[in-house]
């Protein structure tokens, strides 16, 4: 596996996984064939396994008011694209009411293998997620900066945490995107490797004995990503709001930067259990931003937002030095004023209604309020 950790550091790359929508019902359409003749754009609109499912991606941004405008107006495009074809798009982790057993896979090998390999786990993916690139200049480096990033995976989901609701139910967890996606091998916290060649070699051995095609059958929260040359965050629920996708990729790349730094300064990263990382990947999947984690290294759980403001508070001169401090500011706001999980809660509350869930959903992924 020859890597592409070239650089430039800190690049921004994001990709949206969306729901294709009936206008009036609310509901998935099995739709994206023709959404994707309509937008004729295969670099950045795409599929995914199912066919109510369209996944944009921007071309790697070199900052993040760059990514902004590229990520806006990839919305807008799918949007707009859709209405002509008589559909509409929304975003959030999970649909409210739909069903599994309604979508089609799509006429893709890979994903025809999938499902093979993966049956029911597969055919039950009814999730959408956000994911996060950061260009890193050296493998050693990118090794190092992803081993750094498990800790942050549990205030990433809580942060993000948009999926509430699942198959017409109220699921009691913040993030029910999480435990759905745990069915499928190779997920959540990754292992830390011991530098580039041990990755390398553990990567090999399971392409050789079969059990992968490559490193991209690797599903985990935080992965290298040898062949773009960056470190992919996989851990977050898609957002409703652009503006919250723009604050968690600017978090993010600020993570990436500050353990760079470390990097190069020799500064050694914590190094945490697999099981209390797992623990709190599971307290912020439950509570969201309403819990509390374990303040690590201590042993001391400490409420969620806490934790949240002061890591904003030490990340901020990051995304200062970075260009990106007024795309954080969204983060503050999913902190005071809540997080998509929280928002379709109240939405949810006042009638019982997971249509008006998926209006709302859909008026603010399009810019209303």
């Amino acid at each position: 596996m020859k890597p592409n950790f070239t650089g430039p550091d800190y690049t921004i790359g994001i990709e949206e996984e969306l729901m294709i929508l009936d206008p009036e019902s609310y509901s998935l359409v099995n739709a994206i064939h023709a959404l994707l003749e309509e937008c004729d754009d295969p670099e950045h609109v795409k599929s995914e396994l199912l066919e109510s499912v369209v996944e944009i991606a921007i071309a790697p941004a070199k900052d993040m008011p760059e990514a902004g405008e590229r990520l806006r107006a990839l919305r807008t495009k799918v949007s707009v694209a859709a209405g002509r074809r008589g559909l509409c798009i929304g975003s959030g982790g999970t649909h409210p009411f739909a069903m599994w057993e309604d979508q089609r896979v799509v006429a893709q090998e890979r994903y025809f293998e999938l499902v093979d390999a993966l049956r029911f786990v597969a055919r039950q993916e009814i999730i959408f997620g956000l994911h996060v690139h950061v260009g890193i200049d050296g493998a050693e480096k990118a090794i190092h900066v992803a081993n750094g990033m498990r800790t942050h995976v549990p205030m990433l989901l809580a942060l993000s945490a948009n999926s509430p609701f699942w198959r017409a139910q109220a699921t009691g967890l913040a993030s029910a995107r999480m435990p759905i996606f745990r069915g499928f091998p190779r997920v959540g916290i990754p292992p830390a490797y011991d530098g580039w060649k041990d990755f390398e070699q553990r990567i090999g051995f399971m392409t050789e004995a079969g059990v992968i095609d490559d490193y991209t059958w690797m599903w985990y929260d935080v992965r290298p990503h040898p062949n773009l040359g960056t470190v992919e965050i996989r851990a977050m629920d898609a957002q409703t709001r652009v503006e919250h996708t723009l604050g968690l990729a600017a978090l993010v790349q600020a993570m990436a930067c500050e353990l760079a730094e470390g990097y190069e300064a020799g500064t050694p990263l914590l190094h945490p259990s697999d099981e209390i990382l797992d623990a709190n990947r599971w307290l912020a999947a439950r509570h969201g931003l309403e819990g509390e984690l374990v303040d690590l290294p201590d042993t001391r759980r400490v409420a969620t937002k806490e934790l949240a403001r002061r890591l904003l508070e030490r990340l901020e001169p990051y995304a200062q030095d970075l260009g990106s401090a007024s795309e954080l500011e969204a983060v503050h706001d999913l902190i005071e004023r809540g997080n998509g999980a929280h928002r379709q809660q109240v939405v949810y509350e006042a009638n019982q209604d997971f249509t008006e869930v998926v209006r709302q959903v859909v008026k603010a992924t399009s810019g209303g309020a």
